[in-house]
């Protein structure tokens, strides 16, 4: 007899009793159907790798990659992705930090080090980003100088 999976729970934080089945395929995606609240979603629902078109593994391997080498540039190198989208990865990384410091340590084996190091190197490269964006004004006020 073949082992169903269990399917993931109702994103919907209104659905009173979850009613959730497997619902066909979207771009070789499984879909799901909540039957209680009409809730349509696929399984990386809420998860930094929701509507991501490349692979699991892929962008593991290149957040792993850029630990390692501390260069989005070598990332780029090594693993054929723009730098641009890898720093994109690093983004979404950073929003699920909780949840993908849980993967970092148990499923691709690093030590609490190596995560530190990690996290450190996607705060150095977001803090410039952040500060890019910044109006000339909210410049001068984080410098300590006055409106005039």
């Amino acid at each position: 007899m073949r082992q169903l999976t269990p399917c993931p729970p109702c994103p919907n934080p209104t659905c009173q009793q979850p009613h959730v089945v497997r619902n066909g395929h979207l771009s070789g995606h499984q879909r799901y159907h909540c039957r209680r609240c009409g809730c349509w979603f696929g399984q990386t629902h809420g998860t930094p790798l929701y509507r991501l078109r490349s692979p699991p593994e892929e962008i593991a391997r290149a957040l792993l990659m850029v630990m390692r080498r501390g260069s989005l540039r070598a990332a780029e190198e090594v693993t054929g992705h723009n730098y641009e989208t890898i720093g994109a990865w690093l983004r979404l990384a950073a929003r699920h930090a909780e949840a993908l410091t849980q993967v970092l340590v148990h499923d691709l084996h690093l030590s609490t080090v190596e995560v530190d190091e990690f996290w450190s190197f996607v705060r150095r490269r977001l803090v410039p980003e952040r500060q890019a964006t910044r109006t000339p004004m909210e410049r001068r006020m984080a410098s300590g100088g006055g409106v005039w």
